[in-house]
């Protein structure tokens, strides 16, 4: 019962605090990592003809997941072909994905340079206000001074 309150805990810390690009890469090639060997495994036991070995299974679920496909290991048992659509569609999720996270750090850069450019550019705005109403102050010091200057004389 322990295991799955701990379970619930992370997954609720994983829904308010959104991971960071590393987390999310760490466990997308976890993920597919435990496809590509569980599928290897399970297409060996599954279509033992076709795949004789666990490491025949195995390079036919690594070059299903990540979508090369030789054709040099295909399954015939119908199991397995349920399997070889699970395991095709992980790599074109994982390929979804780690396009998305590289996409959202370009965009993430982009966003940030030009929030940092509108800031520098509203700095210089308030700089030239400043020295501009620091100008008018002046202008108007001097033309009390010159008021002031016939009443003192």
């Amino acid at each position: 019962m322990s295991r799955l309150n701990l379970i619930e805990r992370r997954f609720s810390r994983f829904l308010q605090e959104p991971p960071s690009i590393r987390l999310a890469a760490e466990t997308i090639v976890a993920a597919t990592a435990l496809v590509v060997i569980g599928g290897g495994v399970l297409m060996t036991a599954i279509d033992h003809r076709e795949f004789p070995n666990v490491w025949l299974g195995m390079w036919w679920s690594l070059q299903t997941v990540t979508t090369v496909g030789y054709g040099d290991a295909v399954p015939k048992d119908p199991v397995g072909r349920v399997l070889a659509a699970f395991v095709m569609l992980e790599g074109a999720a994982f390929l979804a994905i780690v396009t998305a996270a590289i996409t959202s750090t370009f965009v993430e850069r982009a966003t940030r340079a030009r929030r940092e450019a509108v800031a520098q550019d509203e700095q210089s705005e308030d700089d030239r206000m400043a020295a501009r109403f620091d100008e008018l102050d002046r202008r108007l010091d001097r033309l009390e001074a010159l008021l002031r200057a016939p009443r003192d004389t």
